[in-house]
């Protein structure tokens, strides 16, 4: 068989061993370049997908191939360089734009009519184990608006992609369909928008203009909590929208069963499409991140710098890129690289070594804030459902993390009986195990203290 064919015949095999979402990323824009003399060269698009093809699926490749062709010993890739111009083109990358300052301005090149920034894309988005399911529906709901997973509601901390991927969404599908009409805004955008229409007596003309989107597309949802007025126009908006099969997404730090003080019809409607989460990623992944970051910025690190950072900063991607933002302004106005002891002095200010310690008082400020509430109702009597919960879900946390003794809990929770922290601690211990929805809630609650 010919180049074209045998490659067809490993993407073919490659398709069925790894999930869509990965198969999307890596493989994407591939081809056999020269075959010859029992080696292959691999053309492939970038140096990022040439150093993680080398690194985790050499073997695959290699194997699959000479089960194709005997006479295939070894395989090597090679940037294809006219892809690679396209792609500096379509990302708007060029090494003028390299200068200081000028590497965060990218981000703020916004559509000002959907509201998307370009610099956002599935190609420039980094799979892995703690994302792949929210990826991998995201780019399903991107070829097919409106048909599968309606709603898609992405929840997880902050700084981990979420919005890198809801706007990943709409821009993918305004590449293919250009006259769709798509809307992306924040929570905090949307409300202030009821309130000014409201106020201008000119609500029916705001709600007539989201009427007409096609794909809507709302960042940091929970910030409608307590919000009646603005949760009411949003429920017709949102029937209005899905009752003419538009596709809504949707994206939250919590499952929308941990969502404060929100209306339990706009719940019902946000749980009944699919929920992904997105975790925190693992030491490989954050290094692929900063390969890719660096890639995009035209400038080289010392790998030993990368695994620096991809070891001290664990939960947060925006710290990541934070911390990588600093070396590169060191070196472009020292003209030279940094060694591992000055990026260690650079960053000593983002990186916590040791690991932050955290107070019980810190703690229970944590769990009031995750659930909307004052710190003081947390210490009241009060047997209201939504303040017992999260009393005994920071029982819980002060005895399983901070290893506080009953009594000891019980003084800093407004002096209750150590029995009562006891039954407390004992009931979420147990609903833990069979409740997946509260496993999330202090998962993510563990999550904002680590990150602090």
């Amino acid at each position: 068989m010919d180049k074209k064919e045998l490659w067809e015949a490993v993407l073919a095999q490659i398709q069925f061993k790894i999930s869509k979402a990965n198969f999307a990323t890596w493989f994407k824009n591939t081809e056999i370049f020269i075959k010859k003399e029992g080696e292959l060269i691999i053309s492939v698009p970038n140096a990022f997908s040439k150093e993680w093809l080398e690194q985790k699926y050499n073997k695959f490749i290699l194997k699959i191939l000479h089960s194709l062709d005997k006479e295939i010993k070894e395989v090597k890739y090679t940037i294809n360089r006219s892809a690679l111009k396209v792609e500096s083109q379509k990302t708007s990358i060029s090494p003028s734009q390299t200068l200081i300052g000028q590497t965060e301005f990218e981000e703020f090149k916004i559509n000002k009519k959907t509201c998307l920034n370009s610099r956002y894309a599935f190609e420039n988005f980094i799979v892995g184990p703690f994302n792949e399911i929210a990826q991998a529906a995201a780019w399903a709901i991107s070829e097919n608006p409106g048909t599968v997973y309606n709603p898609l509601f992405i929840y997880g901390g902050v700084g981990l992609g979420k919005t890198h991927l809801l706007q990943a969404i709409g821009n993918k599908i305004i590449e293919a369909s250009s006259d769709k009409k798509v809307k992306y805004i924040s929570a905090e955008k949307f409300i202030s928008g009821i309130v000014n229409s409201i106020r201008n007596q000119s609500i029916e003309n705001f709600k007539s203009e989201y009427q007409k989107t096609d794909i809507l597309i709302v960042d940091d949802i929970q910030f409608l909590a307590g919000k009646e007025k603005t949760q009411e126009e949003f429920f017709h908006l949102f029937n209005s929208l899905y009752e003419q099969d538009k596709q809504i997404v949707l994206s939250s730090d919590r499952l929308p069963k941990a969502i404060p003080a929100l209306e339990e019809r706009l719940r019902s409607r946000f749980e009944g499409g699919m929920i992904a989460d997105i975790g925190s990623p693992d030491y490989e992944t954050r290094l692929a991140i900063l390969k890719s970051k660096i890639k995009q910025k035209e400038i080289e690190l010392p790998e030993k710098i990368l695994g620096f950072i991809s070891s001290n900063i664990q939960n947060n991607i925006r710290e990541l890129e934070g911390a990588l933002n600093r070396l590169v302004i060191y070196q472009k106005m020292n003209n030279k690289t940094p060694d591992l002891e000055i990026a260690k002095s650079l960053l000593k200010k983002i990186i916590r070594t040791p690991p932050k310690v955290v107070t019980p008082s810190q703690l229970i400020k944590l769990v009031a804030e995750f659930y909307d509430l004052k710190e003081r109702e947390l210490l009241t009597p009060s047997r209201r459902k939504e303040i017992v919960k999260p009393r005994q879900i920071a029982m819980y946390l002060l005895r399983e993390d901070l290893k506080s003794s009953y009594p000891s809990i019980g003084r800093k929770l407004g002096g209750k009986d150590h029995t009562t922290v006891i039954y407390g601690y004992k009931k979420i211990f147990e609903e833990i195990e069979k409740n997946e929805s509260l496993a999330e809630e202090i998962k993510l609650i563990r999550q904002r203290i680590c990150s602090g």
